[in-house]
């Protein structure tokens, strides 16, 4: 038996997906995000709108039990502040634009 997530009347194939599949792409997906650090949050902002701390506010809406700073170490693999002291450069004035210009997407589709 599959089981689904809550929208049964809903005709999106994402929708259809089977929870466990889903899942094992998600875990999949934050391994990839582990592994390739060299894509700074910053960056995925810019250009996805979201990002790893996003992920981890994405956990926590969706039931996870931690407060924020263990959602994070959750989806980073170690402490926020091991991954600012040895994972994160410093954002240029350009990331930071870009990061902006994205998130007022995000917004815009939400309306």
């Amino acid at each position: 038996m599959q089981n689904h997530s809550a929208d049964t009347n809903s005709t999106d194939p994402l929708d259809m997906l089977d929870d466990a599949v889903a899942a094992a792409a998600f875990r999949r997906t934050v391994r990839h995000l582990r592994h390739r650090h060299d894509a700074q949050n910053i960056q995925l902002m810019g250009l996805a709108g979201f990002c790893r701390n996003c992920l981890a506010d994405w956990i926590r809406d969706a039931g996870f039990e931690g407060d924020k700073s263990a959602a994070r170490e959750v989806i980073h693999g170690m402490s926020a502040e091991e991954w600012k002291s040895t994972r994160q450069k410093p954002a240029t004035d350009e990331q930071i634009a870009a990061m902006e210009a994205s998130l007022a997407k995000n917004k815009a589709d939400l309306l």
